[in-house]
């Protein structure tokens, strides 16, 4: 079976009330088999910079068993409750990417 990842890129803009989305949103990553492999840190943008998508930007990647786990995930009740303090704090994108056959 093939895993899935989720790809956020996100500029925080209120890092107080973010924080909230921070809490819910693992809480919900956790119930539907999600694991956190990538969350923030430092970044290095290596191409494709404009004042839009800069090295200000953080980066999470969170790892599901599936991507049916991962769109569970993302459409569960948990994780939409989560989802408009993120829209409301900050901007970005988020996306899921199927990873390779599993050998």
């Amino acid at each position: 079976m093939k895993k899935a990842y989720v790809v956020a890129e996100i500029q925080v803009t209120n890092p107080q009330d973010y924080e909230a989305y921070r809490t819910q949103s693992t809480a919900a990553a956790a119930q539907y088999g999600g694991k956190f492999l990538v969350r923030g840190g430092q970044r290095i943008q290596l191409e494709g910079e404009d004042e839009i998508h800069n090295a200000g930007w953080r980066t999470v990647i969170q790892e599901f068993p599936s991507l049916e786990a991962a769109q569970r995930w993302y459409n569960s009740p948990e994780y939409q409750k989560a989802l408009p303090i993120r829209q409301a704090n900050s901007v970005g994108r988020l996306y899921i990417v199927e990873g390779p056959e599993e050998a």
